[in-house]
């Protein structure tokens, strides 16, 4: 994904301290070109605690404003094919005529830490990753525009690309979007603070579904085993 961010209060790494849950939960977030989802990344981790971002590599070039680790790790294709070959990527596809791909080890790293991670990916490395299944309690979120007309507003007022990219880009759109029915969740970004609160509500489900439940904590706290007479 595109970005870490900071925030006021808790950190990042910082989990609810009443929280009987297992970290190292993936969301994953994938979206066309221009329908907000590294803002609504961004923001979501402002929100809530206890989330880490995945940062991607690419062989695009840095937008005015982005830097090297913290938006992507940009590298040359050289470079990212010579990753590709010795398996560095947990999945990797070419998009907008750019690679991008997902380091295995940075990602299994935060996991292992205990932190539930956001990944920023496109349907290509989506699809790459429920088809592998490293990962089966992963979360499988896609963010739609309200419109194409918005989605193009959207990407013509970045001013990043030419009017042939942004063609591109819209084109390449309608197939992403077909795309949506392979994802768990679909929250269309019309308002971003409406949009914010459906992707926070998610996450926090997902933090208390049955799959997440600390069952050493669960047993020790409540031995099932032996009889033990309520508290009054």
């Amino acid at each position: 994904m595109s970005g870490n961010h900071k925030t006021s209060g808790p950190g990042p790494g910082d989990r609810p301290s009443n929280a009987r849950t297992t970290g190292g939960g993936l969301f994953i977030i994938s979206a066309p070109s221009g329908a907000g989802k590294t803002t609504l990344g961004r923001e979501i981790m402002k929100m809530v605690p206890g989330l880490k971002e995945s940062v991607s590599y690419t062989t695009r070039k840095p937008r005015a404003g982005e830097a090297d680790g913290v938006d992507y790790n940009f590298v040359s294709q050289k470079e990212f094919l010579r990753m590709a070959g010795n398996g560095e990527f947990l999945e990797s596809a070419r998009v907008h005529g750019n690679y991008y791909g997902t380091s295995r080890k940075d990602l299994e790293a935060i996991m292992a830490r205990g932190e539930d991670v956001i990944l920023d990916i496109d349907t290509q490395g989506a699809k790459q990753l429920k088809t592998k299944g490293p990962f089966p309690g992963a979360v499988y979120i896609f963010i739609l525009p309200p419109s194409l007309e918005v989605l193009r507003q959207r990407l013509e007022a970045r001013d990043t690309e030419g009017e042939e990219q942004v063609a591109l880009r819209l084109q390449n759109a309608l197939g992403e979007i077909g795309e949506y029915e392979m994802y768990d969740y679909v929250i269309v970004n019309d308002r971003l603070d409406d949009a914010l609160e459906r992707l926070k509500a998610v996450i926090l489900a997902d933090r208390s579904s049955l799959k997440r439940v600390d069952r050493a904590w669960v047993h020790g706290n409540f031995n099932f085993s032996e009889k033990k007479e309520v508290p009054e």
